[in-house]
């Protein structure tokens, strides 16, 4: 079996669980070719598992102080070129196309005929019964279409009586220590300044913030950090507890790590706002919506919820890949 493998490159989340799906295919029979779209294939790091990967121009969202504003998505995007570009594109070596919530191979492969899967965090929205705050009737739309194939999966940290799967995490790669005054921040949508302003009222904690900055830089109780993979999961497995924005991907790390979570959702990102929504209703963390120190002082005093690994997602896909699809979604997602 030859499969086409298209990834959004737009965020870190679509790119790691690609990495995890990669090493779950490697150990099978299938011939896998990858192409990352929407970012230039220079600006890829930590890319060897990817061997021959390919890079294009794709058709991305655009966000304007936090909600994603579609007037601009029309206008910077080609759309003309988009069109082309899913007409053709050849997929006559492929048996199937999968797609990271990507769009130019998820099209090519419905104009095609040509079997597809999509796997994201996304496409858990389309059951109906996970949480969704400030979902609109146009953003709702493009969630349903943007990427559209013949087999959805979706993820979510709860079933939600769907054919929902667990979290796509692997394991860390360090031993969880949790060393108690030391605390993970990534809020790479939120002025860094007003974030350090705010946490270093906490002297008596260390923050490790993730941020656009070319060099570490250690002042007092805050430490700047940029964003490198490794260093990343070394300081998430030590760490006490995590503040983060609400994508699903640290969140689901961080979960299933067993660290304390407080979670800031980006205003008017649906997305962000409905996993702040679950998160509260499951209860494997608190919300702040605001900046404010007697919350962030109380959850500073709180203590860790301890592990909760999740089962080989991957490996459970690609057995169901191999096995041609022989049990429907929902089977699948009730095996998980």
């Amino acid at each position: 079996m030859r499969i086409l493998y298209g990834i959004q490159g737009t965020g870190n989340g679509h790119i790691t669980r690609a990495r995890t799906m990669e090493r779950a295919l490697a150990e099978s029979s299938i011939e896998v070719d990858y192409l990352f779209f929407d970012r230039p294939q220079d600006k890829f790091f930590n890319m060897e598992a990817f061997a021959g990967f390919r890079s294009h121009r794709g058709l991305t969202f655009c966000w304007k102080n936090g909600p994603i504003d579609y007037l601009r998505m029309v206008l910077s995007n080609n759309l003309v070129r988009f069109i082309h570009d899913f007409r053709t594109l050849d997929l006559s070596g492929y048996d199937l196309v999968i797609t990271d919530f990507e769009p130019i191979t998820a099209w090519a492969a419905k104009l095609q005929n040509k079997p597809s899967l999509g796997i994201d965090h996304q496409y858990a929205f389309n059951s109906g019964q996970v949480p969704a705050s400030d979902h609109t009737l146009l953003g709702s739309m493009v969630l349903k279409h943007f990427a559209p194939t013949l087999r959805r999966i979706g993820f979510h940290w709860h079933h939600f009586n769907g054919a929902i799967l667990p979290p796509m995490i692997e394991p860390l790669s360090y031993p969880l220590t949790s060393v108690e005054d030391k605390i993970l921040v990534y809020l790479p949508f939120k002025n860094s300044k007003r974030v350090i302003d705010f946490l270093r009222a906490f002297k008596e904690v260390n923050f490790y913030i993730y941020c656009d900055t070319d060099a570490a830089h250690d002042d007092q109780n805050i430490h700047l950090r940029p964003f490198h993979q490794d260093a990343f999961q070394q300081d998430l497995a030590s760490c006490n507890g995590v503040i983060a924005n609400a994508g699903f991907g640290l969140l689901s790390e961080t979960i299933q790590a067993g660290k304390k979570l407080l979670v800031r959702p980006t205003r008017g990102q649906m997305k962000q706002l409905s996993n702040a929504e679950a998160i509260e209703k499951l209860e494997i963390g608190e919300v702040m919506y605001d900046f404010n120190l007697k919350q962030l002082r109380e959850w500073l005093s709180e203590d860790s919820p301890g592990p909760r690994p999740y089962p080989n997602v991957a490996r459970a896909i690609v057995e169901w890949i191999e096995s041609d699809f022989a049990v429907d979604e929902m089977a699948l997602a009730e095996q998980l």
